[in-house]
């Protein structure tokens, strides 16, 4: 049976509905969920479930990350839950992560933790944005706020991957956002990935518009991450006050009342396609390993969800994919020239592992940060 680790004490309503998120989908979906944090507070907020539900097991961990903690501080954490439920997947322990704490730190710890894929240079996060087909997928949507060509062509080539594989669209339409469709329009990195793009083997279609990205024209739409995050929060914004202003509507009167009732269904079936929670999480591509970004307000639902799409990463075989296609395409000049960060951030590596094993005597106890937020 598939395994996956929840990092229990990520999120703002942690541990409570990340332990009920998990017992809902160990009941629903298949898979054995292991719930990592303070052992504690873990086991009261199953105590406070029905009885009938799943038994999980409970890996301790004695610190959490907070959600407005910077990468660095959480990387010096040595027994954080997010940490052990990364280490976890290293040992082959689990196939995937699924946490919805800070997401600074969750990629900083993966990429600690397990390293990229071969052939990628950054992990990329993926969202999946609601359309009247099966979705349109913006990576990068918050992971890398400097960008050259070469990543949003590895981007572009991570996104088709699981728009096919996953979501089940042949031949996924890929373009890059920008301000305009023609193209002297965009950036001297949108112009410069462009070019690169169109010399893959994907089906690019060129420049989209924000406008496109629900509209069906386009099936993974590539950007920074201060793009593609500028953007992604905007649209959340946006569903929100489409929402309000529909309740406002409907209260204005006894017959819009009516009305309402009426036609309950069939606005709630639109607004769950709108809703974060149907959605769950976003992947972490790029990394060796499967890791999924939940919400920070994740409720039970969402935290179901992020399982969900947790499993269908792993059972899709998404990275081997990945790797299959960016290993035919080998390394480019520019790639060459970026090993060096890579020895660097090694050396870093290594670095803060030798810190902690000078940290306190044995015998000492560490710390405990158990009323965190993930």
């Amino acid at each position: 049976m598939l395994k996956i680790a929840v990092d229990a004490m990520g999120g703002d309503r942690a541990p409570g509905a990340v332990v009920e998120g998990a017992l809902l989908a160990a009941g629903d979906l298949g898979v054995e969920v292991l719930l990592v944090g303070e052992k504690e507070m873990v086991e009261q907020a199953l105590a406070r479930c029905s009885p009938k539900s799943p038994r999980l097991e409970v890996v301790p961990a004695s610190e959490s990350v907070a959600m407005d903690e910077s990468p660095s501080a959480a990387l010096r954490k040595k027994d954080s839950s997010m940490k052990v439920a990364f280490e976890l997947m290293k040992r082959g322990a689990v196939q995937a992560v699924v946490s919805a704490g800070n997401s600074g730190a969750m990629m900083a710890t993966g990429m600690f933790v397990m390293g990229n894929l071969p052939q990628v240079d950054r992990p990329a996060i993926l969202v999946v944005i609601p359309t009247l087909g099966k979705g349109t997928v913006i990576i990068d949507a918050g992971a890398n706020v400097d960008c050259k060509p070469r990543h949003l062509v590895q981007f572009g080539l991570m996104g088709s991957i699981y728009a096919e594989r996953v979501l089940g669209i042949p031949r996924p339409r890929v373009g890059v956002l920008s301000n305009g469709e023609e193209e002297g329009k965009g950036t001297d990195l949108t112009r410069a990935a462009s070019e690169q793009l169109a010399s893959t083997g994907l089906n690019y279609i060129g420049y989209v518009e924000g406008r496109d990205i629900c509209g069906g024209e386009v099936d993974v739409v590539v950007c920074d991450g201060f793009t593609g995050n500028i953007t992604l929060k905007t649209m959340e914004g946006l569903a929100s006050f489409i929402v309000g202003v529909l309740k406002d509507a409907f209260q204005q009167s006894l017959m819009s009342r009516l009305g309402y009732l009426l036609s309950r269904e069939s606005l709630l079936r639109a607004y769950s396609r709108l809703d974060h929670a149907e959605y769950g999480g976003a992947p972490l591509m790029g990394l060796e390993g499967v890791a999924i970004i939940a919400h920070g307000g994740s409720d039970p639902k969402a935290i179901k969800n992020a399982i969900r799409v947790a499993k269908e990463a792993v059972s899709h075989d998404v990275n081997r994919h990945i790797t299959e296609v960016l290993g035919e395409l080998g390394e480019t000049g520019a790639e060459q020239e970026d090993k060096l960060p890579r020895r660097i951030w090694q050396r870093i590596k290594s670095k803060i592992e030798s810190l902690g094993e000078k940290s306190a005597p044995e015998g000492e106890g560490r710390e405990s940060k158990s009323g965190g937020k993930g």
